[in-house]
């Protein structure tokens, strides 16, 4: 019986993505980041001064929750923003 010399198949390349797509998955895998991370401490701020200064009021939370979430958005905005240049200046 003869031995058949075969070659295994090459493995498939993974597929190179574009500067621009990987850089706005980057930015954009920031800012969910950034926006869960400053609204929870937000929340818990507010829980905190709730319990300790509002006698267990609800607005509290919301409000340091809000505060969180739009902190979070200004920095994603400003972040997206300069990538955007950054992308327009290379072209």
């Amino acid at each position: 019986m003869p031995e058949s010399t075969t070659t295994p198949p090459a493995p498939p390349r993974a597929v190179a993505r574009p500067v621009s797509e990987a850089l706005l998955n980057e930015k954009w895998d920031f800012c969910l980041s950034n926006a869960l991370i400053k609204s929870s401490l937000g929340l818990g701020f507010g829980v905190v001064f709730s319990v300790l200064l509002f006698k267990r009021r609800a607005w509290p939370a919301f409000v340091g929750f809000g505060f969180g979430a739009g902190r979070a958005y200004e920095e994603c905005n400003s972040s997206l923003k300069q990538a955007s240049r950054a992308i327009k200046t290379q072209a």
